[in-house]
């Protein structure tokens, strides 16, 4: 009972850093190196990256990973960290409503208190029932689960580009009846676009962001409650490794190393 009261008050101290006037800014972990980094850092919270998680087990991303191996990444890194953290769920890991709900219980007992959980390809219907199963396994659980519907309209360049704004607000309506608790819409950044999301959109908006997007100020400004970095952090140091390789093996020097982090603060972290 004990565990349970903590998980709900964790997940409603989650759900409040979606402030506008500060937005919740994530950089997505991996592993529990980097979510113990991103923590020492000082981030309020610690949200995974389904695509970095994947390659680091081995997976693409996009629905290719088995939901048992995800679920341990979140327990490792939610046993790891003392912030509240959310888990990238990419569509569910479930061929149906039922089997969504059954990976969002698993994540609740691997300690998480958010999800993100991505429509994709589906229709909205479809997604919309995946949601209203993810909300009911976290009534069930007692956990007021933070449930962070993806919108792909603009990531994946769906329908006509006229009438994608409608489109996408559409979405965020029904899947926000369906139980969501904030939309994300990562693919759009320009603010004039973002301005009309957050007008159209009755609940926290999250951005995805990375190199050339306004920074979390402006956004924050427009209305954004949330800005993450997705799989931007985990491509970014696997690029340190094809640098590192490529300049050790065509030059023989190492000049891509020279920012690494000390081994010793690096270690001191896992410690304990």
């Amino acid at each position: 009972m004990t565990r349970l009261l903590d998980t709900a008050a964790r997940a409603r101290a989650f759900t409040s850093l979606h402030d506008p006037a500060r937005p919740l800014a994530l950089a997505n972990a991996w592993d529990v190196a980097s979510a113990r980094l991103v923590e020492a850092a000082g981030a309020a919270a610690v949200a995974t990256t389904s695509a970095g998680v994947a390659w680091s087990l081995g997976a693409p991303d996009g629905d290719a990973l088995a939901r048992d191996r995800a679920l341990d990444l979140v327990a490792r890194v939610a046993s790891a960290v003392s912030v509240p953290v959310t888990a990238d769920i990419e569509g569910g890991f479930g061929a149906d409503p039922d089997a969504v709900g059954e990976t969002v219980s698993g994540v609740l007992a691997a300690g998480a208190v958010g999800i993100n959980i991505e429509d994709g390809n589906r229709s909205p219907a479809e997604h919309a029932e995946r949601l209203a199963a993810a909300r009911a396994a976290a009534g069930a659980a007692g956990i007021p689960l933070y449930i962070n519907a993806r919108v792909d309209t603009y990531l994946f360049g769906l329908g006509e580009a006229s009438t994608r704004l409608d489109e996408t607000l559409a979405r965020a309506a029904a899947y926000l009846r369906a139980g969501a608790t904030g939309i994300f819409v990562p693919g759009v950044t320009d603010p004039a676009t973002v301005a009309e999301l957050v007008k159209g959109i009755d609940a926290p908006l999250n951005i995805l962001a990375g190199p050339g997007a306004p920074g979390v100020a402006e956004l924050g400004a427009l209305g954004v409650s949330r800005v993450s970095l997705g799989s931007w952090v985990a491509e970014a140091a696997y690029a340190v490794v094809r640098r590192a390789t490529e300049e050790l093996l065509s030059g023989g020097t190492y000049g891509s190393l020279a920012h690494s982090l000390p081994y010793g603060e690096l270690n001191g972290l896992l410690k304990g």
